[in-house]
């Protein structure tokens, strides 16, 4: 391949989204690292969304786009063949499943050499090998699995040409959560706290969330502060936007009912989540069903021991008994078992934390995810 093929040349980023989760922060977080990087970068979204937001503060152009008839919008594929024509678009990266058949309309019908690159962050679900499925998935050049086992189920639900699958990591800025200076102390001031000496901190960083987990956590917290009084949990986190706070609600009303007030901190989103897995003796990872799993990679370079639930891309990013504990979902006597061996084996905690923040440190950069999404970029483009 020339140099010349390997410059930088303007990347388009579709995310039609309202919500600011994981799926939202990442995308906007690749696409200020892909700006940093000399990439002309344009994120297509919705007017007044928080990625519109964000994409804005981190450098890149923002173009807004409404589909009010979803894959079916002629109007809207035509609209957005007009904004990736004027910011002279070689590339198009989609990172919402939901907007897949938009950008594929939009190339059959206006820009027939555009590549599409499918930059996935959600598990598939249900099989989608019929029709309208292939035909979508044969119009794209590249599919990026962030693991393995995500690209395996991709190959077993779909007609997807295996050539076009690719395992790209999403990516975590780990400098930051590595950093030693930001010491246990240093990040409970910040957060204000003040535990009690011989306090151990636990802590489930994310949004409050029946998936996420915290109910389930509070609850075996109550149980095994009888045996392990020292215990403590902080949660990190806010509701999920535009879903109200029941489940946030429901959470406090619990934390009271169990006597957990005193011990159970609750903070809200903090745009600096290094300080909160920096303040933590162990992270748990509790969710129902996560995809990847951020936070669990965060912990990781953060150099905290993980326990995590056996569940979806958790199983992938931890080890068990290597780089974190898995525990059986949503079960409180393996969670138990597994709090219990932090707790009463020495050198355990020092060990995950260590060989944890190695695996991620090696595996998870952000700088890794770029190189590897550039080498495919400029092969397809």
């Amino acid at each position: 391949m020339s140099t010349s093929a390997r410059t930088p040349f303007p990347l388009s980023i579709l995310c039609l989204s309202d919500s600011w989760g994981g799926l939202e922060l990442n995308t906007a977080r690749f696409a200020g690292w892909m700006q940093a990087r000399g990439w002309p970068v344009q994120v297509i979204t919705r007017a007044g969304s928080p990625l519109a937001a964000r994409a804005a503060e981190l450098g890149a152009t923002v173009a807004t786009l409404e589909n009010p008839w979803k894959a079916l919008d002629l109007p809207a594929a035509g609209r957005l063949a007009a904004v990736l024509r004027t910011f002279g678009t070689r590339a198009l990266l989609i990172s919402r499943n939901g907007d897949l058949g938009l950008a594929v309309l939009c190339k059959r019908l206006y820009l027939p050499k555009l590549p599409l690159v499918y930059q996935q962050h959600m598990q598939l679900g249900l099989a989608k090998r019929g029709l309208v499925h292939t035909l979508r998935y044969r119009a794209l050049a590249a599919w990026l699995a962030p693991l393995p086992g995500l690209a395996q189920q991709v190959l077993e639900k779909t007609r997807l040409a295996p050539s076009t699958l690719h395992v790209v990591p999403l990516g975590v800025e780990l400098e930051k959560f590595a950093d030693e200076q930001l010491t246990t102390v240093e990040a409970r001031r910040r957060l204000n706290l003040a535990l009690p000496k011989d306090a151990v901190l636990l802590g489930l960083i994310g949004r409050l969330d029946d998936g996420k987990g915290q109910d389930f956590v509070v609850e075996a917290l109550a149980e095994l502060r009888q045996q392990f009084p020292q215990l403590h949990l902080l949660l990190v986190g806010e509701p999920t936007r535009n879903e109200g706070n029941t489940y946030a609600d429901a959470l406090q009303t619990r934390i009271q009912a169990l006597g957990l007030a005193e011990v159970v901190h609750l903070r809200g989103f903090t745009p600096q989540p290094e300080v909160a897995y920096r303040a933590l003796d162990v992270s748990i990872t509790a969710s129902t069903n996560e995809t990847y799993g951020m936070v669990t990679i965060e912990a990781l370079a953060a150099g905290r021991p993980v326990l995590g639930a056996a569940a979806g891309g958790t199983r992938e990013l931890l080890d068990d008994n290597r780089t974190g504990l898995l525990f059986e979902l949503r079960d409180h006597a393996s969670f138990a078992a597994a709090v219990a061996r932090l707790l009463q084996e020495p050198g355990l905690m020092e060990r995950l934390g260590r060989q944890g923040q190695q695996e991620a440190l090696a595996t998870y950069s952000h700088h890794r995810q770029c190189e590897l999404t550039e080498q495919i970029l400029w092969a397809v483009a």
